[in-house]
């Protein structure tokens, strides 16, 4: 089954898409399974951005939906999450077409995190209470919230409309209105789900798209006077540009960035388990994970016994079309980025990587479709140990004691994620103290909990997603002081008699 396309992708401001516009700039939208262009995207320039944050700014001064009582508030978030399973099969299809998702896993990935991000808000925002304290007799003193404003929102390509999403469901929560800018790769789902936030009752202005490349673009939303935060997901040197400017217009600004995660396996792991963990934490999705466990530390005991299996089951991943049940990994997202990463896959003398399995398109020359590949690296100064891939790619190094692997994993400019597959106590709380990362995994893959913190160190990020955090992110806190009584206010400036 297939869904219309638009020919032409434009904004959606104030409650409607925009007409094309003479003159635009108009970018190509690819399948990357085919390679054939589905549709047109017309680029927003400055004075589009413009009126995207103007919409943003006027619904927001008007109170349309920050004023709504908390239970409207909920129930619309509620409302989202029905539509999107009822629209669930299309907004699959979506981004199956234009990003390469297996439709088989789209489901699970796609839908049933976006339903959470909403659900999740809106729960918050029926049981959600903030401070209240007594001092003395004297004052009551509590805690009273404002939305910051107009939050700018630049969600990447590899995850459109579930990272879209989990900054909109926030914003909304806390009272926000926004403007959206998603990957000019990847825009199909979230230009659909913007009508199905209008169905659901988001007021007109609350949520707008605008759609280009992020250094035109994005670049002009960040800088808008009018925007008040800043919220990017993506690469390191847009993330070094974006936090420039939104700090030289003191805005809000998080930056969840780069990754170059560690996926320790130790001689006294369930192999089988490990196995099947490490495969799925860098081959889903074909890699394209900021939190994928790009390398591999093996206890040099079991190197050779996990390298066998985990090599013959990299081998069978079944690649191919998304549309196709029986695929496991698509294509890669689009024609520059097999590049790059295929560049990573071509050792040269002295680097000491060699190739165990993949490092090349796979055969039929129609779609950016890559073998899943293992490298195996005698240093952890190796390029394709330092640089973020953000592929099909496992680097794998050997270590001979846990204090090693230890070192090994913090061997990286990067910390957002790491993986420890162990059945020993005294390895979980090593690395628990010594690995320098946001979020640790052990005996797991990757699990969200939008109750839990987020984020990375050094240059995976700046800031934490995670219902606290968020919280504090999108909205003010007023601390507020109410004398309980009638209060004498001493000194008594003026009231002294003049000599």
């Amino acid at each position: 089954m297939s869904y219309p396309i638009a020919t032409l992708i434009t904004s959606y401001v104030d409650g409607a898409y925009l007409a094309p516009r003479a003159g635009s700039h108009h970018l190509p939208v690819i399948n990357p399974a085919t390679e054939s262009v589905i549709a047109h995207l017309q680029e927003a320039d400055g004075a589009e951005v413009d009126l995207a944050v103007r919409a943003a700014a006027r619904s927001y001064a008007e109170g349309t939906w920050r004023r709504l009582p908390t239970e409207r508030r909920a129930a619309i978030l509620r409302r989202v999450c029905d539509l999107t399973e009822q629209h669930a099969r299309e907004l699959c299809w979506l981004e199956s077409t234009d990003l390469g998702i297996p439709s088989s896993q789209a489901p699970g990935a796609v839908i049933a995190r976006v339903v959470r991000n909403f659900s999740f808000y809106a729960d918050h925002l029926s049981q959600g209470a903030e401070r209240a304290v007594k001092l003395d007799d004297r004052y009551q003193r509590f805690v009273h919230r404002d939305p910051v404003g107009v939050c700018a929102l630049i969600s990447p390509w590899n995850a459109p409309l579930m990272l879209a999403t989990s900054k909109i469901a926030p914003a909304l929560a806390f009272g926000n209105s926004c403007v959206i800018k998603t990957s000019e790769y990847t825009p199909l789902a979230l230009h659909r789900f913007m009508a199905l936030l209008s169905e659901a009752g988001v007021p007109p202005g609350v949520v707008n798209l605008v759609n280009g490349r992020g250094e035109v673009t994005g670049a002009s939303l960040v800088a808008h006077e009018a925007v008040g935060l800043v919220s990017f997901t993506g690469g390191g040197a847009a993330g070094r540009r974006i936090a420039a400017v939104a700090g030289a217009g003191l805005k809000k600004c998080d930056l969840e960035l780069g990754g170059k995660s560690a996926s320790i396996i130790s001689d006294s792991a369930d192999l089988d388990l490990a196995v099947d963990g490490a495969l799925l934490g860098i081959f889903g999705n074909a890699g394209q994970m900021c939190f994928a466990g790009s390398r591999i530390l093996l206890q040099r005991r079991i190197a050779d016994a996990f390298l066998e299996r985990f090599v013959a089951r990299a081998n069978a991943i079944r690649v191919g079309d998304p549309f196709d049940l029986a695929t496991e990994m698509g294509p890669l997202a689009y024609a520059s980025h097999l590049d790059r990463v295929l560049a990573h896959c071509r050792p040269t003398a002295g680097d000491g990587v060699s190739v165990l399995a993949g490092g090349e398109r796979t055969a039929g020359g129609v779609g950016y479709f890559m073998a899943p590949t293992v490298l195996i690296a005698d240093s952890p100064a190796a390029r394709v140990c330092q640089e973020e891939v953000f592929g099909p790619v496992a680097t794998v190094l050997r270590y001979d004691h846990f204090d090693e692997a230890i070192a090994l994993a913090n061997h990286t400019r990067y910390g957002l994620a790491g993986y420890l597959w162990t059945n020993r106590l005294d390895e979980c709380m090593a690395a628990t103290q010594g690995i320098r990362t946001g979020a640790l995994m052990i005996n797991s893959p990757m699990v969200f909990d939008l109750r839990m913190p987020f984020g990375g160190v050094g240059e995976s990020g700046v800031g934490r997603e995670g219902i606290e955090s968020l919280r504090n992110f999108y909205s003010e806190e007023k601390a507020v002081a109410i004398a309980a009584r009638p209060l004498v206010v001493a000194p008594r400036l003026g009231t002294a008699a003049r000599a």
